[in-house]
């Protein structure tokens, strides 16, 4: 489980002292910690509506343990992050704290799975425009609910926007 090699790395950086690393794990582990506790409370919400059956804590707490590709979802928003603050600190000439987000963003990204290359991206967006049956840019929301799911986590969601934009506004051409 990737929760658990998290785990692992953080202990290991603590016992090397790589203060970034450190840093950078111990806010990963504190944002699934707030995404599992989210998700506790929706499960005791749902579970005392349904007929007054609560769920126990033990099993309370084992539902809302999250699963590696809500891990993902995590992660990819942690660096999502990352890349609007590096924006800022580089327009903002703050290259100090540029090169921390970079390295920020290098240690999550080792948790990520493979990423796709732009290639398959373009062949998995040809496939659902073929599928989806667009034609012109107003049908971008289409290709884009068909194809999100397929590349959740294995590529940046802006930059699939911007393939899917180059093809639908190509093919008007």
């Amino acid at each position: 489980m990737l929760k658990i090699k998290i785990e692992k790395d953080f202990q290991k950086a603590l016992k090397e002292r790589k203060t970034i690393e450190i840093s950078t794990l111990r806010m990963l582990k504190a944002a699934i910690f707030n995404k599992e506790k989210e998700k506790r409370y929706k499960l005791s919400q749902a579970g005392t509506r349904e007929a007054g059956a609560e769920l126990k804590k033990e099993e309370l707490e084992k539902e809302s343990q999250l699963m590696d590709d809500e891990v993902i979802e995590v992660l990819s928003s942690e660096i999502k992050k990352r890349k609007e603050a590096l924006i800022l600190f580089e327009r903002g000439k703050r290259k100090d704290l540029a090169k921390k987000e970079k390295a920020e963003m290098k240690i999550l990204q080792n948790y990520l799975p493979e990423q796709f290359s732009e290639e398959e991206i373009r062949k998995l967006i040809e496939e659902a425009i073929k599928k989806t049956g667009a034609k012109e840019i107003k049908d971008m929301g289409k290709v884009m609910s068909e194809l999100m799911p397929k590349v959740k986590g294995k590529a940046d969601g802006s930059l699939v926007s911007k393939i899917v934009k180059e093809v639908l506004i190509s093919k008007n051409d």
